[in-house]
């Protein structure tokens, strides 16, 4: 019950939805009813022509079929700000639905990591159907400060997460490749980062010095809320070293194309940290519209 009134929380405050409560409301029915009664996949119509392939027990792609775009603030922020031929990094993609908003509808090349072998099969898989072998480049793999191996559970969803010492396991866990995101990338910088890694964001950071210190690099879009404690970090340490290399926290209105400083990170969901903001106002100003939900963003 939790879950549910959650949920109908979430669709009728989200903004592409709570003016249109009731129509979220029936694609939530009908997603349930599919789910528990057919048990099969979906292959969802996404944006501008994109897909998602999605199953039962996606808890964050099941958001892009309620309200269009889940995460509808980063998700039109990466849409207003990406060019075609631009590097995107997709930390942490779990099924793709950055890596497949970058790609097949922006154009940008992407680097899409997902360490956890089920949800890259998944990830790989929506790769196919639209058709992006050429401009996304797939990673099996976890990221972290230094080359090696680590435990990862491998049942949690959206919170797999790397294992703690004295961490036990909720559920099954496996041995993941781990590599820093400077060796990965080779050379390479992206525009911009999502890293969404549940609480391992200063490990990745540390890991990807060189790539932060290239002005190439406009914006990171990352999640601080807590996860970070499990490996004895705290948010003001990955907020002051991001403030250190030059980013400043914002959000962003995709409706308006507003996007405003903020004091601090956002406690409760991600944060957009940006840098070079004439660089980013000029795009965001100059980007085409997009149609969601047959609204214009």
């Amino acid at each position: 019950m939790k879950n549910i009134y959650q949920t109908v929380h979430f669709l009728f405050n989200h903004p592409l939805t709570r003016k249109r409560k009731w129509s979220a409301i029936k694609r939530f029915a009908r997603w349930q009813f599919h789910a528990k009664i057919l048990n099969l996949p979906v292959v969802y119509p996404f944006i501008e022509g994109s897909q998602l392939i999605i199953t039962k027990g996606m808890t964050g792609a099941t958001g892009n079929i309620y309200t269009g775009l889940h995460e509808f603030e980063e998700m039109g922020f990466l849409l207003h700000l990406l060019r075609p031929g631009d590097i995107f990094c997709d930390a942490g993609a779990n099924i793709g639905s950055f890596t497949i908003l970058a790609s097949a509808v922006i154009k940008a090349n992407t680097l899409s990591f997902e360490p956890v072998p089920v949800t890259f099969m998944h990830l790989k898989r929506n790769v196919t159907i639209n058709h992006l072998e050429s401009t996304v480049e797939l990673f099996n793999c976890g990221l972290g400060d230094e080359p090696g191996s680590l435990h990862f559970t491998k049942d949690l969803d959206t919170v797999n997460h790397v294992m703690t010492g004295g961490e036990k396991a909720a559920g099954q866990t496996i041995e993941v490749e781990i590599k820093t995101l400077d060796q990965a990338l080779n050379g390479r910088t992206p525009v911009l980062i999502k890293m969404d890694v549940e609480g391992y964001e200063l490990s990745v950071l540390k890991g990807a010095a060189s790539t932060i210190k290239d002005l190439t690099l406009k914006a990171i879009i990352i999640e601080l809320n807590g996860s970070c404690h499990r490996y004895g970090v705290e948010e003001r340490e990955i907020h002051q070293y991001l403030i250190s290399a030059g980013f400043a926290p914002g959000s962003y209105d995709p409706f308006e194309r507003i996007l405003v400083k903020r004091e601090t990170y956002n406690l409760h969901g991600n944060t957009i940290y940006i840098r070079d903001e004439p660089f980013i106002r000029q795009r965001i100003k100059k980007a085409p519209f997009f149609t969601v939900l047959n609204q214009k963003i």
